[in-house]
């Protein structure tokens, strides 16, 4: 169990490429910890609740974006902040994947490495 605890997220691009995953990796840590209503719109949370949400979400996000956001000490904001930035990802991202993967044909490939190797690439 402690090595679920030490295992490193990655911390969200500045770029955004990876923020489809990371958004559900933070979901699912914030859960765990049951501070997931600090990122949800009128929320009752406590200072110290809010305070450990956004050390978390400022620890697993890219550098570039930390100093961008500076001077946001609301976990709900940032958290919107970085949705607003990044959430048209979803609108370009989704449907290039959805049309590779009805496109996907085993006969297509000389080996099953190469056709598992566009099947994860098409997954992530």
């Amino acid at each position: 169990m402690a090595n679920i605890e030490n295992r490193k997220s990655i911390a969200l691009d500045i770029s955004g490429k990876n923020y489809l995953s990371w958004v559900l990796d933070v979901k699912l840590h914030l859960s765990a910890k049951k501070l997931r209503h600090t990122i949800k719109e009128e929320n009752a949370a406590t200072n110290e609740e809010r305070a450990t949400a956004l050390i978390f979400l400022r620890h697993h996000i890219d550098d570039g974006l930390k100093y961008e956001y500076l001077t946001v000490e609301n976990p709900l904001e940032l958290w919107q902040n970085l949705n607003d930035r990044f959430e048209h990802l979803k609108a370009v991202v989704l449907p290039k994947a959805l049309n590779d993967w009805a496109q996907l044909r085993f006969q297509d490939f000389k080996t099953v490495s190469e056709y598992n190797s566009m099947l994860f690439k098409i997954v992530s």
